[in-house]
């Protein structure tokens, strides 16, 4: 039977629509009409607006689980956990880490994706480990080294295809080739953790890398001799641009500068959050570096340096609309359709469209998560959390 969903504000691929009527039949969005239908039932939301449920595409843990936990379990906790942040989509994201624990996380998701409930797994992103020791952030330098095309095939092997995105400091020995057969298994090749020059970059994305991860953070800076990394990210209209819009590790400025300068239709928001985000303050852990949770940061015990986020994306959104950055069209293009075409899965979500499945959340005026859908069944309401 045929259900419509009434509100005010629509955010399509082509733009906002509104008021109107947006058709779901068995899990499947139909056509949008600005006029009353006269059949199947009628879900009000009045004065509400619809966007299309959000995309993860980096996000390593949440509610005190991780991906590197190597556990159906885990992996069930964080999808269902992120629905309370209007991600209907993600890619569970590794950590630098031994040859053999990325086999075994690679063959778990492989063999579970289909079956985790909550939030949709549509792919792996394998952060790691072929990178910089100058720039590791909180990751393991110990485990960093060379591109291997053997080890990646292997990965792709083991997760039975649904590898989507591996990031890799360009300058190591190798990169280009690596690039290059990524690309050709349809694997998106990520620059991150690196020193590498804009040359060195420029040569990565003309072999097929297409994605800068967590813009500034982890990177050689911008240099009016040596725009770097983050000059590539800029400049390099081809490729997709990570931030992090939490407030701690992108100043709003530096932000807004991105977009200007890359464009917000290349421009993405992540989370690259870690299994203390949805807990509160308090001492967590990301892979074998202990952690302090405070005032919305993570930071290493050890040095304070920042350790992923606990940044949830409808936050990410919230802020760069009241940070004047974006509207708030822009700001929900940014954590959905873009992040989905950087990976090659927009066909399957990150946006309201005919033929596609049912997965959209509830805003009120103020872009606050009111209630998540998925498959057209409503599966979060704000304030009714276990």
């Amino acid at each position: 039977m045929k259900q419509y969903v009434y509100a005010d504000v629509f955010y399509l691929p082509e733009g906002t629509v509104g008021p109107g009527y947006l058709t779901i039949s068995e899990g499947i969005f139909g056509a949008f009409t600005t006029e009353k239908p006269t059949d199947g039932d009628i879900l009000d939301y009045s004065s509400k607006q619809i966007a299309p449920g959000l995309v993860d595409t980096h996000i390593h843990g949440f509610k005190g689980y991780d991906v590197m936990d190597n556990d159906v379990q885990a992996l069930n906790v964080i999808a269902e956990g992120i629905l309370s942040t209007g991600v209907t989509s993600f890619l569970p994201t590794t950590l630098t880490a031994s040859t053999e624990e990325l086999d075994a996380v690679c063959a778990l998701i492989g063999e579970n994706a289909d079956q985790v409930k909550g939030a949709k797994i549509q792919g792996i992103f394998l952060e790691g480990p072929f990178f910089s020791e100058v720039y590791k952030g909180a990751q393991n330098p110990k485990y960093m080294g060379d591109p291997s095309i053997e080890k990646l095939a292997k990965w792709q092997e083991l997760a039975k295809g649904t590898v989507k995105k591996i990031a890799i400091a360009p300058e190591r020995e190798g990169s280009l080739e690596f690039i290059e057969y990524a690309t050709k298994e349809n694997i998106h090749t990520a620059i991150a953790h690196t020193e590498a020059t804009y040359e060195e970059c420029k040569a990565a994305v003309e072999h097929g890398a297409n994605i800068f991860v967590h813009t500034f953070n982890g990177m050689r800076g911008l240099h009016h001799r040596e725009p770097g990394v983050v000059g590539a990210a800029m400049s390099l209209k081809d490729a997709f641009s990570e931030l992090i819009c939490d407030g701690h590790h992108v100043h709003p400025v530096s932000a807004g500068i991105v977009m200007d300068a890359h464009g917000r239709d290349k421009t993405m928001l992540v989370t690259d959050c870690m299994r203390g985000g949805g807990i509160g303050d308090g001492e967590s852990r990301l892979g074998e570096f202990e952690v302090l949770i405070k005032d919305g940061a993570a930071r290493l015990k050890s040095n304070g340096s920042l350790a992923g986020s606990v940044l949830e994306l409808i936050t990410a959104v919230q802020n760069i609309v009241e940070w004047g950055i974006a509207t708030p069209e822009e700001a929900i293009k940014m954590a959905s359709l873009v992040p989905a075409q950087s990976v090659g899965i927009d066909d399957v979500c990150g946006q309201i469209k005919n033929g596609y499945a049912a997965d959209f959340i509830v805003l009120d005026e103020k872009l606050q998560l009111e209630e998540t859908y998925l498959n057209g069944t409503v599966v979060y309401q704000k304030g009714k959390e276990e």
